[in-house]
């Protein structure tokens, strides 16, 4: 009788204590649970506040927005520093026939403002000036012939580096030509137009 309730004492500690593993389990799983739903709103936030943090166009996008709405190839790009178009990128795109177009670009929306071309026929001087600018848009295309980089690319390779405010094409005969491609606070880079290689541009 005794070998009885002592076999049923212990049958019942199973029963108990498994049920009690079972309750810390599910509590567990619950409360796992509860993390996963917690991290959810710090996720949104991190991810709300990136999308914040990325609201100003980058030079990438910009340029990008500025071939869609005037089809070429950019030549250069730079953020205004001062005056009423304060911020505004200049995207200068020279097109198939030579001429170069400058695309002004929000930099909050990345939407194109407008395009001009500095023409002024009212005096011979300035159409001779016309015939130089038009001469140098052919030499940049000249130079970028082969190249394996574009300015929308070369900003992206130097995007790691800082925020880029301005890319310019450098073909001086003295040196390869490159993408010179300057940061707001991690200085100036070049960017070569056929192997993409970022070196840092250090002063003289």
């Amino acid at each position: 009788m005794k070998r009885k309730l002592v076999i049923a004492a212990v049958a019942a500690s199973v029963v108990i204590g498994g049920g009690a593993a079972v309750a810390f389990a599910d509590d567990e799983a619950r409360t796992g649970a509860a993390e996963v739903r917690a991290a959810g709103p710090v996720a949104a936030d991190r991810a709300e506040g990136s999308t914040v943090s990325s609201s100003k166009a980058t030079a990438a996008e910009v340029i990008a927005a500025a071939l869609r709405h005037t089809p070429g190839t950019a030549v250069g790009a730079d953020r205004e520093d001062d005056g009423a178009d304060a911020g505004t990128w200049h995207v200068d795109v020279v097109q198939a026939d030579g001429v170069e177009q400058t695309v002004a670009v929000s930099p909050d929306t990345g939407k194109v403002l407008g395009v001009h071309r500095d023409t002024d026929d009212a005096d011979e001087a300035d159409d001779a000036d016309d015939a130089d600018d038009t001469g140098d848009a052919r030499a940049d295309l000249a130079a970028l012939k082969g190249a394996d980089v574009d300015a929308r690319e070369a900003a992206l390779a130097v995007a790691a580096k800082g925020a880029v405010t301005d890319v310019d094409l450098d073909d001086d005969d003295d040196r390869a030509t490159v993408w010179s491609v300057d940061t707001a606070k991690a200085g100036e880079w070049q960017v070569d137009v056929r192997t993409g290689k970022v070196t840092q541009e250090l002063d003289d």
